[in-house]
C-alpha cells in the first residue's frame, strides 16, 4: 500500500499550480477589461489560506488540502483615480501576470524533478 504522506508535496504543488491558473485567467480578464466603466479588479485568494493551514498543523501530511480551494474575489476598493469607476492599473497587472508566470514555471519545474526523482528510485 502506498503511503500518502509520500505525495503531501506533489499534492501541495498540483494545488499550487491550480490557483497559478486560475490567477492567470483573473488577471488576463482584468486587462480584458481594462477600459470597462465601473469594472472592478479581481483577484485570487489562496496562500494566504495555505499559510493558515500550514502554520495551524506541524506537518504537511496534516494539512487537509481539499479544504483549501483558491476564491476569486473583487476588489471594492474605491482608489480608482479614474472617472468612469473603473479600478484596473494596467502596469500592476502586467507586473502581477509577470510574477504569476514565473511562480508558475517553478512549480512545474518542482513538480517535474519530483516525478524524475520518482523515477529514478523506481528504476532501481
Amino acid at each position: 500500500m502506498i503511503n500518502n504522506n509520500m505525495f503531501s508535496n506533489t499534492n501541495l504543488l498540483g494545488k499550487s499550480l491550480n490557483a497559478t491558473l486560475l490567477r492567470h485567467n483573473v488577471i488576463s480578464m482584468n486587462i480584458a477589461n481594462s477600459d470597462t466603466p465601473n469594472y472592478k479588479r479581481k483577484d485570487v485568494h489562496f496562500e494566504g489560506m495555505l499559510q493558515e493551514a500550514l502554520s495551524a498543523n506541524n506537518k504537511l501530511s496534516e494539512v487537509d488540502l481539499e479544504e483549501i480551494t483558491p476564491k476569486v474575489v473583487t476588489d471594492k476598493s474605491n482608489y480608482s483615480y479614474r472617472l468612469d469607476g473603473n479600478n484596473v492599473n494596467i502596469d500592476n497587472e502586467m507586473t502581477e501576470l509577470a510574477k504569476n508566470q514565473i511562480k508558475y514555471n517553478v512549480l512545474i519545474d518542482q513538480i517535474s524533478k519530483g516525478f524524475r526523482r520518482t523515477k529514478i528510485v523506481l528504476s532501481k
